[in-house]
């Protein structure tokens, strides 16, 4: 029974989070066509954050209970390392995500595929002023470094993970559960709004290379991958790099000053007590 209970586990983990990796993307990844296909006229930057902060909220509260909410590759790594999830299931949840993400983006290109080819007259292209390739993926604005743009997807990681520690820390003064989603939600929103200038904030691998693959896949070519400099792998390294550096701050600074859950508990029952 332990051995079918696991297989059905093990096998369920990566369809789960295909569902709901899928069902977050496409918020994101449609937002961007309607506002690049749409000129402005359906939509501002604004809007693409809002939508990925929803995505992101809605995301988290369906695989909250069943993953974790395991949505972001950097994130999945980052916990194998510290050892609080094997190296079988963060290959099923990156399985999951990658597979999930690529699914969203074909799913918004069957969408949006008449507005795409009208927009471009069939001529799907990396740069230029009729450009499609950054509804799917995260490109560095014209002006930024390759520099520049690593530092940007490393910082802004960071904040994301920092955030997710404050909100889920049962050590610290973590958010109620019901509230959790939508706090992470808003820290996505709050990155957006403050960080995606340079770089369109991917600030998650399986977010930005599945995307990428289907792509050059769908007609944009090699370009996505060989474009500003092979931009490609900034999104996938700068993550997992700001991801781990994240939990170091995090730890140093918070974790470690932290008393454990029921040293906490009998100290607020002493002070009732010497109230009382």
């Amino acid at each position: 029974n332990i051995k079918e209970a696991q297989s059905i586990t093990a096998t369920s983990i990566p369809l789960i989070l295909l569902s709901l990796f899928l069902f977050m993307q496409v918020f994101g990844l449609s937002s961007v066509a309607q506002v690049v296909l749409g000129k402005g006229s359906s939509g501002h930057y604004l809007s693409i954050n809002m939508a990925f902060g929803i995505g992101a909220t809605l995301g988290v509260y369906a695989a909250g209970g069943i993953s974790g909410a395991h949505l972001n590759a950097a994130i999945t790594i980052t916990q194998c390392v510290l050892g609080k999830i094997s190296w079988t299931t963060l290959a099923a949840y990156i399985i999951g995500q990658f597979l999930g993400s690529f699914m969203a983006a074909a799913t918004v290109f069957a969408l949006y595929y008449d507005a795409i080819y009208d927009y471009t007259k069939g001529n799907l292209t990396v740069s230029g002023p009729t450009a499609t390739a950054m509804i799917f993926s995260t490109y560095p604005a014209p002006n930024v470094s390759l520099q520049g743009a690593f530092f940007t997807e490393f910082t802004a990681t960071v904040m994301l993970i920092l955030g997710v520690m404050v909100i889920h820390d049962e050590k610290n003064n973590a958010a109620i559960k019901g509230a959790q989603p939508m706090l992470t939600g808003m820290l996505v929103l709050g990155i957006g709004l403050g960080m995606g200038l340079n770089t369109g904030y991917a600030i998650n691998p399986s977010r930005d290379l599945p995307p990428r693959i289907f792509t050059a896949i769908a007609g944009w070519g090699t370009a996505v991958f060989t474009a500003e400099h092979s931009w490609w792998w900034v999104p996938v390294a700068a993550p997992i790099l700001g991801c781990l550096f994240g939990v170091f701050i995090y730890k140093l600074c918070i974790d470690f000053h932290n008393h454990p859950v029921h040293e906490n508990e009998h100290e607020k029952e002493q002070a009732g007590m010497e109230t009382s």
